[in-house]
């Protein structure tokens, strides 16, 4: 018992320090999107992910928005499980036929005014999906799209880059 304890106390602290490291491009693009969102909606961005087809490697990223070290929430941006809630889709991935009907659907159902901000390098050209025969096409044969947000899979920080492009580019009516 005293061999245990004496190498307990001989061992040094092997944690990391509790304080998160902080990324400037990150917090003025965070910043850049709160202050749009809050100017042309008045709340938070409401967005729905939509994947019709893809291999899943943007969906990771997406949910890596949501770790603490992106925090989305922090600057107004919230993701809603109907797009009946969402002012953005973020739709990753090529269209699959099977898919390409609920996408129109999904894209309808989202009230206007609406982004559309399709991540990935198949959302923009099929990528290694192009040809296949179960696939339509890129996401913007099927629903007009605003930004594409290169990358396979893109990082969180370009896909914040890509939300915040498509709020600078969309003349959305303010609502004050």
């Amino acid at each position: 018992m005293k061999l245990l304890l004496r190498n307990i106390f001989k061992t040094p602290v092997v944690t990391e320090s509790g304080r998160p490291s902080v990324d400037e491009h990150i917090e003025m693009i965070g910043g850049r999107i709160h202050e749009k969102v809050r100017k042309q909606f008045g709340r938070s961005l409401h967005i729905r992910e939509v994947d019709p087809g893809s291999c899943n490697g943007c969906e990771l990223e997406i949910a890596g928005l949501n770790s603490p070290y992106y925090d989305l929430e922090r600057f107004g941006l919230q993701f809603v499980a109907s797009p009946r809630h969402a002012d953005c889709l973020l739709v990753t991935g090529p269209v699959t036929r099977n898919m390409a009907d609920p996408l129109r659907r999904t894209y309808d159902a989202t009230p206007d005014p609406k982004l559309v901000v399709a991540v990935g390098d198949c959302s923009r050209d099929c990528g290694i999906f192009a040809g296949a025969y179960g696939v339509v096409g890129p996401v913007s044969a099927v629903i007009p799209v605003d930004v594409v947000v290169p990358g396979c899979p893109p990082t969180p920080r370009a896909i914040l880059a890509g939300i915040l492009q498509a709020l600078e580019s969309r003349k959305i009516r303010s609502v004050r």
